[in-house]
């Protein structure tokens, strides 16, 4: 099973909780939103600082905010934040393990094809689809639409910086 991390996935939780105050936020109160332990909030704050998706101001009046809006950042950039290269196998290219058997292996080099795949499809997907659009939903764009009863959809776009 391909698998991430439970810190990649609070660290997505942080990222998007970061979008939806605006300004700056501190370590304290996004754990206060998200139910994530304030010990984790700082860590993966300090992580995201260091990959540059996120900007920290100290002093009183500090606190974290996003180095660039969700649109630009794309998930493949915060999961190599924190677990490292995207490598599914020890013989893909940039990966950080060594296969002791790529000199006898008969599929040596065909997993890169599967690797850029999904690096790819990750990159394609920004921390902007991954916020709960419900939050950005103009009003007035809903009652344009009318209700929606079974078998009818309301198209919406997601109002996120």
């Amino acid at each position: 099973m391909l698998k991430l991390s439970k810190l990649t996935d609070y660290a997505v939780v942080v990222l998007v909780r970061l979008s939806e105050e605006g300004g700056l936020q501190t370590s304290g109160g996004i754990a206060a939103a998200t139910g994530i332990p304030e010990p984790t909030v700082a860590k993966v704050l300090k992580i995201m600082t260091s990959a540059g998706l996120v900007c920290s101001q100290r002093g009183a009046r500090g606190g974290y905010r996003l180095a660039r809006p969700l649109t630009q950042i794309p998930v493949a950039d915060v999961i190599t934040a924190i677990d490292g290269p995207i490598a599914l196998t020890a013989c893909v290219e940039h990966s950080p393990n060594v296969c002791e058997s790529s000199g006898l292996c008969p599929v040596k080099g065909r997993w890169d094809t599967v690797n850029t795949a999904i690096l790819d499809a990750l990159s394609a997907i920004s921390l902007a689809d991954m916020h709960p659009v419900s939050f950005f939903q103009p009003q007035d764009h809903l009652a344009a639409k009318g209700p929606s009863g079974p078998g009818q959809s309301i198209s919406t776009t997601a109002f996120v910086e």
